[in-house]
């Protein structure tokens, strides 16, 4: 039988040392931490230390997603309602349009915070040149996005599906900008102060909306061997996060631990459906998961929480018990990161 091995900080240390050692990752950092804190263990390599404060790229959307599940169990919301409950008129028409049908009076916070709308992503997706505007950004182009623009880029680009397709999804930063707004109106206080209020709530002392005074305290992030500049658009989304493994540890604590959504709450968000390989997207959740004939000889348990464009994560494992979180901070390979988490989660 084969005896059970438990992580230490010399495995950690070799696994992250195992990460930096992949092209163009400049620094990473690792924060492991069981659910009853008898192991908490931190690993760093290159120009990132246990303490560095780095963008979290799209775990945003987790912490938005807090923000608005919770707004729906205290009933302010529900995620049944329709969005032209709360957007104006000039904002939705013409923006979801299949087949010469106008779908957008049709879209619900749900559809939103699942991903299956149907809306395509103003930053990843073709634009009618067939130009992406993520490949702009990470060239060098740093742009402004406000959400007005957005709505005008979306509204000229080509439509996944119709919203609530049955068992389809599509990834969208368009549906948290229009979530974010939503939240906005509801609340009767900007996205930066609801952010900053789940901060401080949390005590995560070291996360920040970016730009701030202390942006020049959170790590550069980088495309291959190059800084990127995001500046203007950090500017514009007023979303966009930088943090710490330390405090995200918080964060995803507090998420799954139960102080805030039941177990059977959570097992609620678990309505999974495909985005990309290999990850699914649940009510305002991302599962990273590899089916069994791809590791046939050891199952890789799922991670349930959320990943970022720049290689950074935040997830709970649990049929271990354990949470992860950290970052390789970097936008051209951030697939690497999960080649150490499976070795660290077995």
């Amino acid at each position: 039988m084969n005896k059970k091995k438990n992580i230490n900080q010399a495995s950690l240390d070799k696994i992250v040392a195992g990460i930096a050692a992949n092209k163009n990752i400049h620094g990473s950092v690792f924060h492991i931490e069981s659910g009853d804190k008898t192991l908490s263990l931190f690993s760093a390599s290159g120009n990132m230390t246990p303490e560095s404060q780095y963008y979290i790229a799209s775990i945003n959307k987790l912490i938005i997603s807090f923000i608005t599940l919770r707004l729906c169990q205290n009933k302010t919301i529900s995620l049944n309602d329709e969005v032209s409950n709360y957007l104006p008129f000039d904002v939705l028409k013409g923006l979801l349009v299949l087949n010469g049908k106008d779908y957008s009076d049709t879209l619900t916070i749900n559809h939103l915070i699942s991903h299956t709308s149907g809306l395509p992503c103003y930053l990843i997706d073709k634009r009618p040149d067939g130009k992406k505007n993520m490949d702009l950004i990470l060239n060098g182009n740093d742009q402004s996005w406000p959400l007005d623009k957005v709505v005008a880029e979306v509204k000229k680009m080509k439509p996944k599906f119709q919203p609530g397709a049955k068992g389809k999804a599509s990834y969208a930063e368009t549906n948290f900008r229009l979530l974010g707004r939503i939240l906005e109106i509801v609340t009767n206080k900007n996205i930066q102060s609801l952010l900053h209020d789940v901060f401080q709530e949390l005590e995560m002392k070291n996360t920040f909306v970016l730009p701030s005074g202390s942006a020049d305290r959170c790590a550069p992030v980088y495309f291959r061997q190059k800084k990127i500049d995001i500046q203007e658009y950090w500017k514009s989304t007023h979303h966009d996060i930088a943090s710490t493994a330390a405090d995200q540890m918080k964060f995803i604590r507090a998420f799954f631990e139960g102080n805030y959504f039941s177990e059977e709450f959570i097992a609620r968000l678990k309505k999974w459906n495909k985005i990309f390989f290999p990850f699914k997207y649940g009510v305002g959740i991302q599962k990273f998961y590899i089916p069994r004939f791809l590791s046939p000889f050891k199952a890789v348990p799922e991670l349930i929480g959320h990943s970022g464009s720049v290689g950074s994560v935040a997830f709970y494992v649990p049929d271990k018990k354990v949470y992860i979180t950290g970052t390789i901070n970097q936008t051209s390979n951030p697939a690497a990161i999960f080649q150490g988490i499976v070795k660290i989660i077995r």
